[in-house]
């Protein structure tokens, strides 16, 4: 299964291990800016799809991160609560923010693939 992405620019990586990891794209941090605080949800907590379980500040503007599909968190990027400034440097990669077990009706095939997502964002 490939990276999915969605409308609020979030993207999603299914593992091999079954989990999904959930970040922003590099569209999202370049539009908001230097990012200077990031609060992530606990470990274990069940999120549903559409809830805002990330909040993001940056020197521009405060936004919340959308889960895109619904599952229970395993995991959480604690290197970003100590440098939030890492979702500028690498947001599709090392600035993964949830990593989430999917709830069983998770349909991440649903989602944008790359090439449906750089249309959508006019690239």
């Amino acid at each position: 299964m490939t990276v999915r992405f969605t409308e609020d620019h979030e993207w999603l990586r299914p593992e091999a291990d079954g989990s999904v990891t959930i970040g922003i794209t590099h569209y999202a941090q370049d539009s908001l800016g230097d990012l200077v605080f990031v609060e992530l949800p606990e470990v274990g907590s069940t999120v549903e799809a559409g809830d805002a379980s990330c909040v993001i500040e940056s020197v521009k503007a405060a936004a919340d991160v959308k889960m895109p599909i619904s599952g229970e968190v395993v995991a959480v990027n604690e290197a970003l609560v100590d440098n939030p400034a890492l979702v500028n440097e690498d947001p599709e990669g090392e600035a993964w923010f949830v990593k989430l077990k999917p709830a069983a009706d998770a349909n991440i095939e649903q989602l944008m693939d790359a090439d449906a997502y750089k249309a959508f964002i006019g690239q």
